[in-house]
């Protein structure tokens, strides 16, 4: 795995905890979606189905997960189950090539995480390279990610680094 395609430590701002969050909800919670950032850079970087096993995000993920992403993007649409969420990252791996987290913030209250996520995004057609933010609002119960609720800051931004030169 390529280092710049790791989810840096030192680029974990400490988390914000709520007050229904208890220290070992939050250090498991922590620890499930560390593992989660980390197996998905890798699976990007290495090019998705075919080219890089699904193991590691399986591990992070209730049989019940449920992923809702922005109809407007390439990727967009409801995910649900370990399946829907391989054919997610299947389809994410064939739009980017690359996502470097740059900076992630988690604020935990209960089983309920908000992660601020600055990163950069190499497009897998175009090449070009969009530095942008995705807050996403994920539940984490009994240590798997049973819901993930991404909210991009530009949508327009990644529809514009994902158009070819000539549209």
């Amino acid at each position: 795995m390529d280092a710049e395609n790791t989810v840096n430590p030192d680029l974990i701002a400490e988390p914000a905890v709520g007050p229904r969050t208890d220290a070992r909800t939050r250090g498991v919670a922590l620890e499930v979606l560390q593992k989660f950032y980390a197996a998905e850079a890798a699976y990007i970087a290495a090019g998705g189905r075919g080219k890089a096993g699904f193991d590691g995000l399986a591990a992070c993920l209730d049989p019940e997960v449920v992923m809702y992403q922005a109809p407007g993007l390439p990727y967009g649409g409801t995910w649900r189950g370990p399946r829907g969420i391989e054919e997610f990252m299947a389809a994410m791996s064939e739009t980017w090539q690359s996502l470097d987290f740059l900076e992630q913030r988690f604020v935990l209250d209960g089983d309920v995480v908000v992660v601020m996520n600055r990163g950069r995004l190499q497009a897998r057609a175009t090449g070009r390279i969009l530095d942008t933010s995705v807050m996403q609002l994920i539940t984490v119960k009994d240590g798997l990610i049973t819901e993930i609720h991404p909210f991009y800051w530009d949508t327009i931004a990644v529809a514009e680094t994902l158009r070819p030169p000539d549209a």
